[in-house]
């Protein structure tokens, strides 16, 4: 995933582009550049392999001649073809300079067109496979879209936004795969175009100015007003507006503009050292979000937000499939065992990235549930697409409502946790869990699985998440003494039982992909199964005791790791302190919260612990090493 911003209208284009680029960043971070189109018609790039405050440095030195432009792109990289390096960021330009393109996504055939290219002259900077654009469109603008001799001079004949619009137009003709394009042109002085083609593009409408970028958090600086534009689309965007136009040429109708619900303010670090702990904190106001309107003293109200198709589908599907990646498969792990347990309907949650390479048996009727924060997740959006052609009814559990899982779904629960910048996702998850547990509650409704005095009590405790999630956040003063002392280990393994045991997994990843601490969870009952080998004399060990059912079992396993030499972390709720605290070397206790209804909060402690440790261990916390935080790309 990266990051894309471009900008035209009467204000210098540079800082708006590098700002841009900073609220972008953690798309991508290995390298970032900018081109700007002069007055004087000449395209300037400037590009550096590394943080955007580098290029901000390397931007401040070229002086007046940057300063006088009014139109420019940019771009901020996580390296797939090529690494990071000056050469392979973006933007990349034709041989002459005259056509710049940042470009997020991958193009699959590039091999094949840059061999093509090459044995037409033309010569090449980089290794990505982004590089090849430019040349298409150069070549289109040079040999068929404009008459020769009249590139570059803004020509008197005809349209300069028409003769890019249509060398555009020509050159993704001949692409394979997922992209999002801008591109700057010296021979069109105010415009600037955009393309979308399964990778998220968005265009801003201010004042006199316009903006395109790869997510609103570009945009919320300078305008709330946006068009999230649709596969298949090709934006031509100007001081005056936007057009949009379909890749075959032909004039789509205009759309509304939107209002994005949110403003600048929700991007920022709001006095808080990173994102990430500013995210882990709103998490009891994310959450009474994600209940707002949606729950009622007599149960779910999701009739409300569901159309009577979807609900019809919920109540009478054979099987419901929960899909996701990473983080939120962890979640769909949880709801699966929610719409079986109260619901009584058969469920499956699978990985998004393996679900279409297994030949599904999707049943006739079924519900696939894809679980996103971005909406954007290429793999689970493959696996969305795979499951309604096989006959599913999708629904979609995103927290980006213009997203493009939202839209190709039939119908979507939004999260509405708000934007979540840093990479390691935290109060997406939360809500994520909540959201499919109040799907599970409206399904045992639907079907008439639980008694309505139960609907009533679980409606209820669900109102008091919020209240509990607090509660695990005072915790953060002891997570932070543990912290200092698993800081300095190289690995840690984390059990559970049950439910507890996708927790359990959301916390190894929380740990490992922050801290790089190698961690590993387990379902507690299959440590004698082999992994007791690894545990020795002090090996960390975090144990979660949250559902009583489960808790003898529990203890019992975790007795056998501390006869190992295990040093152990027991997570549990306060009632069940009795049966954890004589296995454990430290206890965090969380507030009673029924078991069906602890992931969620049991989350919290392990979120703040990876935080701590990756802190102690000075990582990077908002951007970790090789991860960007949406995966748009196979």
């Amino acid at each position: 995933m990266c990051g894309i911003v471009g900008y035209v209208g009467k204000r210098n284009a540079v800082p708006i582009l590098i700002d841009g680029l900073r609220r972008l960043e953690y798309r991508g971070y290995d390298s970032a550049g900018v081109a700007v189109r002069t007055p004087d018609g000449a395209v300037l790039l400037q590009k550096r392999a590394g943080r955007v405050q580098g290029l901000a440095e390397a931007v401040g030195g070229e002086g007046r001649r940057l300063a006088a432009a009014r139109i420019g792109i940019g771009h901020t990289r996580w390296a797939t073809h090529g690494s990071p390096t000056d050469a392979n960021a973006h933007p990349h330009a034709d041989e002459v300079q005259a056509v710049a393109v940042v470009h997020n996504g991958i193009i699959e055939n590039h091999v094949a067109l840059r061999a093509e290219l090459e044995a037409r002259g033309h010569g090449f900077r980089s290794q990505t496979d982004s590089e090849v654009v430019a040349h298409l469109i150069e070549e289109a603008l040079r040999e068929g879209c404009a008459t020769p001799g009249q590139v570059g001079q803004g020509g008197s004949s005809a349209d300069p936004a028409e003769w890019l619009r249509r060398a555009v137009q020509a050159a993704v003709a001949r692409l394979h795969g997922s992209f999002a394009l801008v591109v700057l042109w010296e021979g069109a002085p105010d415009v600037l175009v955009g393309v979308r083609n399964q990778t998220p593009l968005v265009y801003g409408r201010g004042d006199g100015e316009a903006y395109l970028a790869s997510d609103v958090s570009a945009l919320v600086p300078h305008t709330r007003d946006v068009v999230v534009l649709r596969d298949g689309e090709l934006a031509e965007v100007g001081p005056d507006g936007l057009r949009l136009f379909a890749f075959d040429g032909g004039a789509l109708p205009p759309r509304p503009v939107e209002h994005v619900p949110w403003d600048a303010a929700a991007a920022e670090r709001g006095g808080y050292p990173h994102f990430m702990l500013k995210e882990i904190h709103e998490q009891p106001a994310a959450l009474a979000e994600t209940l707002r309107g949606r729950v009622k003293a007599a149960g779910p109200a999701l009739e409300q937000h569901l159309d009577f198709r979807t609900l019809r589908a919920l109540a009478a599907a054979p099987q419901v499939w929960l899909l996701g990646c990473g983080t939120a498969h962890h979640a769909a792990l949880v709801g699966r065992a929610l719409m079986e347990s109260w619901a009584r309907v058969p469920a499956l949650a699978d990985l998004g990235s393996e679900f279409r390479y297994r030949e599904p048996l999707v049943a006739p009727g079924a519900v696939a549930v894809a679980v996103s924060q971005s909406g954007e997740t290429a793999d689970t959006l493959a696996a969305l697409r795979e499951a309604r052609g096989r006959g599913a009814l999708g629904l979609a559990v995103v927290n980006v409502v213009g997203s493009t899982i939202a839209r190709e779904a039939d119908a979507q629960l939004p999260t509405l946790a708000g934007p979540e910048i840093s990479v390691c996702s935290t109060k997406a998850y939360t809500t994520q869990i909540e959201a499919l547990t109040l799907l599970a509650l409206q399904v045992a409704v639907l079907r008439g699985s639980m008694a309505a005095g139960d609907v009533a009590r679980w409606a209820e405790a669900l109102g008091r998440m919020p209240a509990w999630a607090e509660a695990a956040l005072a915790l953060d003063p002891d997570v932070a003494e543990l912290a200092g002392w698993l800081a300095g280990s190289d690995h840690c393994f984390f059990i559970g039982r049950g439910l507890d045991h996708a927790v359990a997994m959301e916390g190894q990843l929380k740990l490992k992909e922050i801290s790089y601490v190698h961690a590993e969870a387990y379902a507690a009952g299959e440590l004698k199964h082999g992994t007791l080998a690894l545990v020795t004399e002090g090996t960390p060990v975090v144990a979660l005791f949250t559902q009583p059912h489960l808790a003898e079992k529990m203890a019992s396993n975790v007795a056998e790791v501390r006869a190992r030499g295990g040093r152990v972390i027991g997570v549990c709720a306060e009632g069940l302190r009795a049966a954890a605290a004589p296995v454990c070397d430290h206890i965090l206790a969380l507030p009673d919260v029924p078991g069906p209804l602890a992931p969620a909060i049991a989350a919290i402690p392990l979120q703040l612990l990876a935080y701590h440790v990756a802190v102690a261990r000075g990582a990077d916390v908002d951007k970790p090493r090789n991860l960007a935080k949406s995966v748009t790309v196979e």
